[in-house]
């Protein structure tokens, strides 16, 4: 992963966890990076939408089940990129 990237990734984070959904999803909606598509999973569990919320995890090879929280889930996101 480019440094670019990684930090366009890690902000998206910040946003999410500050609350700012769309500022997050569109960092992330364009890219097939598996981080970008973990985040973008993250993000429509947030929002409630479980089915695309699914689609995405599976782009990234991960499980909707794997975090109850999905703050915790962010902050481990967070710390893999960093």
């Amino acid at each position: 992963m480019n440094i670019e990237l990684k930090n366009e990734l890690i902000k998206a984070v910040k946003l999410a966890l500050a609350g700012e959904w769309d500022g997050a999803h569109r960092i992330v909606q364009d890219s097939n990076d598996a981080t970008a598509c973990w985040i973008h999973a993250v993000l429509h569990k947030i929002e409630g939408d479980e089915g695309n919320s699914r689609y995405w995890y599976a782009r990234c090879n991960s499980r909707f089940e794997d975090y109850a929280e999905t703050s915790q889930e962010l902050d481990a996101i967070e710390e893999f990129l960093i």
